[in-house]
């Protein structure tokens, strides 16, 4: 091979390998952030053998009142509202985390619920309250009674009294949405 001919397909060589090394420095790689997800549309609690119980997911809350029991959990003792155990029913994803826990955010304060937001509360006597606030939530927890309330007798899941808990604000309606979705996620 000639000189001019070696020259001539190493100028080819190299320009097409210039040109494939431009096309791929041009492309713009996106990546797809994800937003992290709260898990702060609702929050259960349930006062079950002398222990304190909070969920933020409303399949694991289910399996415990199938079970009585959590597969995952992070328990603090003698932190629940009257000294109890306090114990976090746990999604499978999140048994490892140490933070971000919208269970343990959410009840220590820390999380707002998002907005609409959903709570029942199952207490020792039977009660099953249910809420339409966090705040309702934390008043109910730290005195252990519902300022306002619309009570119907017999009408829960497993004939439980069912209180649906009012505040200032909502006390003079009927709270057709929050029975209503009562109803739903109790398939009433």
């Amino acid at each position: 091979m000639s000189f001019l001919k070696k020259t001539a397909v190493a100028a080819a060589i190299t320009g097409v390998m210039l040109t494939l090394t431009a096309c791929q420095s041009n492309e713009v790689k996106q990546e797809v952030v994800k937003a992290p997800e709260l898990n702060n549309q609702d929050l259960y609690e349930v006062d079950h053998e002398g222990r304190h119980y909070v969920f933020d997911d409303f399949a694991v809350y289910q399996d415990f009142l199938n079970v009585g029991e959590t597969s995952f959990r992070k328990v603090f003792i003698g932190a629940g509202p009257h000294g109890e155990s306090l114990v976090f029913g746990l999604r499978s994803e999140d048994k490892k985390k140490l933070e971000g826990l919208a269970g343990v955010e959410m009840y220590n304060g820390k999380m707002a619920a998002a907005d609409p937001f959903y709570g029942e509360m199952r207490a020792e006597d039977g009660r099953l309250y249910v809420f339409s606030s966090l705040k309702d939530i934390q008043a109910v927890r730290d005195s252990g009674e519902a300022a306002y309330r619309l009570t119907q007798i017999g009408t829960g899941p497993q004939g439980q009294t069912v209180v649906f808990v009012l505040n200032d604000s909502n006390k003079k309606k009927y709270p057709t949405e929050l029975v209503a979705r009562f109803k739903a996620m109790n398939a009433l």
